[in-house]
């Protein structure tokens, strides 16, 4: 069963040793952002701040699933369960979308500010790194946005920033969904509606971070990963539909032809590559909540965070996707190259297999996303970082393995873009090609590999893995 709320998701990670309450004061200004960034390092338990310096009753949770641990237990699935099998359980739940339920009302509705009543600053907003342009609430959210000319109805996750009590600001980017909406309104001289929702439980957030086509609403995907629909909760100002069980939930407009600088902001790449600069407002016309609310907070570095754990795992499914109809094995996106890596592992059914997996990742929505591709062979098992290293310095020829692609399009936050190509989204693609030859002779040209799964006969296998704890291990 889905967790009802965040609450509940809380008591979970209680319950099972992956959660510390913090009852000492805390500051918002960089105390909060240090010590979640700390336990990220240290691969510690998700952190609940019930002290925050300047907000009274509000408390941040920090690191929600910064762990595939804690990702697991937000499916409801044991904290033990590997990586690979929460990715299989992942996309047996994405391929089955469950439609969202209409309430009346839900918690969301507790405290319902307007006018003066405003104030983004009362939730405890952190200044999440030294040499942030201002205290960022949207760190791991929704943002809720509908098209102009379809039903359709944009869920997804982009910083804001605030500028004061019912201003914020953030990166609409034209390779993203509510860029592309955005320029639609501005083109219009329309306000854009948004709401922005906080503290939702993780699976609403996760589906945020999902990649599917223009004109999927993420709110099914949310009810297929909950397995159950999620409860909605009509908005107050704006014509949206929100999760009822929200923690906090900011309503308003983004204005057309109006530019504010916003950031810079350390981001999930582990650099702040945007300089500051002019970008989108969103106004503010109200705030509902709940007593005591719960604000979410991921801070966003070097890898492992929470954006690592669950875009990674996000981006994996749009892949295998891309990917319907090739021959391959399995795929994966280690968490420590920060959505810039998927690894796939293919049978050798023809030559050129690893240049077909790598253009059709790149022909997809992914290509503007993830600019290194790696082509194992299928005794590869492209979860095991480790044994993907060996491939490519073992297998991928130094010349021939190598293939870039040079002026392709790519994401304005990459750190190795300089000041123009990330102004103007210029970039470039490598593939890295591991697999054998398909033409090599198996008995001559192919070394045997040699390991415990392939070096020695299975009944021996058995009898080994049988008696590992008798050999006093």
């Amino acid at each position: 069963m889905a967790h009802k709320d965040l609450r509940e998701f809380i008591a979970a990670l209680d319950k099972t040793g992956h959660l510390v309450k913090v009852k000492q004061e805390v500051d918002w200004n960089l105390e909060v952002g240090a010590i979640i960034r700390h336990s990220y390092e240290i691969q510690a338990q998700a952190t609940l701040f019930e002290n925050v310096k300047g907000s009274q009753g509000v408390r941040i949770l920090g690191g929600p699933c910064a762990t595939y641990a804690r990702m697991a237990l937000a499916m409801g699935m044991d904290a033990g369960t590997s990586v690979k099998e929460i990715a299989k359980e992942f996309d047996k739940r994405i391929a089955n979308p469950i439609k969202p339920m209409l309430v009346s009302s839900g918690p969301c509705k507790e405290n319902i500010l307007k006018g003066k009543d405003i104030d983004l600053f009362k939730f405890g907003a952190p200044m999440v790194h030294d040499g942030d342009g201002g205290r960022y609430i949207g760190t791991w959210h929704t943002i809720i946005t509908p098209d102009l000319d379809s039903n359709w109805v944009n869920w997804g996750m982009y910083r804001q920033m605030i500028h004061n009590e019912t201003m914020m600001g953030g990166l609409l980017l034209p390779i993203q969904h509510i860029g592309r909406i955005f320029q639609k309104y501005e083109k219009a001289n329309k306000p854009m509606p948004f709401a922005t929702v906080i503290g939702t439980e993780p699976l609403c957030a996760m589906a945020s971070i999902l990649s599917p086509a223009a004109g999927v609403n993420e709110v099914d995907l949310a009810g297929g990963l909950r397995k159950e629909p999620v409860d909605l909760v009509k908005c107050e100002t704006v014509d949206l539909e929100v999760p009822a069980h929200a923690e906090i939930v900011i309503e308003g407009h983004v204005l057309p032809g109006v530019r504010v600088d916003e950031g810079p902001f350390g981001e999930y790449t582990g650099f702040s590559s945007a300089p500051r600069s002019p970008r989108p407002v969103y106004e503010v016309s109200c705030i509902t909540h709940r007593h005591n609310p719960i604000q979410t907070v991921s801070n966003m570095g070097v890898p492992v965070d929470d954006s690592d754990v669950v875009s990674t795992m996000a981006f994996r499914n749009e892949a295998v996707r891309a990917l319907a109809g090739l021959p391959i094995v399995e795929v994966a996106m280690p968490p420590n190259a920060s959505c810039h890596l998927i690894v796939a592992s293919v049978q050798r059914a023809y030559s050129g297999i690893a240049h077909h997996v790598a253009n059709a990742i790149w022909g997809s929505k992914l290509g503007v996303l993830i600019p290194f591709v790696v082509v194992v062979d299928a005794d590869v098992d492209v979860f095991n970082l480790g044994e993907v290293v060996h491939a490519i310095v073992m297998k991928c020829h130094p010349i021939r393995g190598v293939h870039p692609q040079p002026n392709s399009p790519g994401h304005a936050l990459w750190p190795f873009l300089n000041f123009h190509e990330r102004q103007w989204g210029q970039a470039a693609h490598l593939l890295l090609d591991c697999t054998w030859p398909v033409d090599w002779d198996p008995n001559i040209e192919i070394p045997a590999k040699i390991s415990f799964g392939t070096s020695y006969p299975k009944a021996l296998q058995n009898k080994v893995l049988s008696n590992w704890g008798n050999y006093g291990f």
